[in-house]
């Protein structure tokens, strides 16, 4: 397959950046995204020019760092990671833009990296649970009912990619936190800070810089792990049950 890709090229934060024609030649249909990508940088460094910068590590769709938006899509036309997106999808001559995810709690560090660190410092301060060290407490002592258990482990499949927040017209996180609330709030072991967790996750992913949610569901669309819009809703339960309390206390 030979391809035209139309990249985002970034120097650094502080630089302009902008699309740049770049050729793909030569590209097996069976590659992945970023297999296509690395073909095009060692033709790049061939050439004695500057190579694209991209997040990757898994490459298993596992970790959620490939964060790129293809064609206005994050992730691109399928429902998984960019790493799992096989160039199959595309036709011989296509021409694809690639972009960094687009939103200001995601200022580029260069070329199609992003910094996602506002989701580590939301995870912070809050995605946790207390619990005594030492040996493991026996299974049976904590008995979970199955639809508990089922809805507690869809919330944790989140692998906190960003996409949802690409995809969102107000760059809300919501889903990504409701993802992480819910999951804990659900079970047993989470209850010691399921008030403080609602409240203090919220307010961080508001002085982030995330915008609220308008019930537009495109981060449900593109989310590759499949995380339902519900964990929205239980957020705001969550967080107007702990809002009241906090109030009352």
């Amino acid at each position: 397959m030979n391809l035209n890709l139309k990249v985002w090229r970034q120097k650094n934060a502080k630089s302009e950046g902008k699309l740049m024609d770049i050729e793909a030649r030569n590209i097996p249909e069976d590659c992945s995204f970023l297999e296509m990508l690395d073909i095009v940088n060692e033709d790049l460094l061939g050439k004695g020019e500057e190579p694209i910068a991209f997040d990757h590590d898994c490459r298993e769709g596992i970790c959620g760092t490939c964060s790129l938006t293809i064609d206005g899509v994050p992730h691109g036309p399928s429902e998984t990671t960019t790493c799992q997106l096989y160039m199959r999808k595309f036709k011989d001559g296509d021409t694809i833009y690639v972009e960094p995810f687009r939103a200001r709690p995601f200022p580029i560090i260069r070329d199609l990296v992003v910094d996602r660190s506002a989701f580590d410092r939301i995870q912070q301060t809050g995605g946790f649970i207390t619990a005594r060290t030492g040996s493991a407490v026996d299974g049976n002592t904590l008995p979970i009912g199955k639809p508990v258990a089922d809805a507690a482990m869809e919330a944790a499949a989140c692998i906190g990619c960003g996409a949802c927040v690409a995809a969102c017209p107000n760059a809300s996180a919501m889903l990504f936190v409701g993802a992480k609330v819910s999951h804990l709030a659900l079970l047993p072991q989470g209850q010691a800070e399921r008030t403080s967790r609602a409240l203090k996750m919220v307010r961080t992913m508001d002085e982030e810089g995330f915008g609220n949610c308008s019930n537009y569901l495109e981060c449900e669309a593109v989310c590759p792990a499949e995380i339902p819009a519900s964990v929205i809703s239980r957020l705001n339960r969550e967080y107007a049950k702990a809002s009241v309390k906090d109030t009352v206390s």
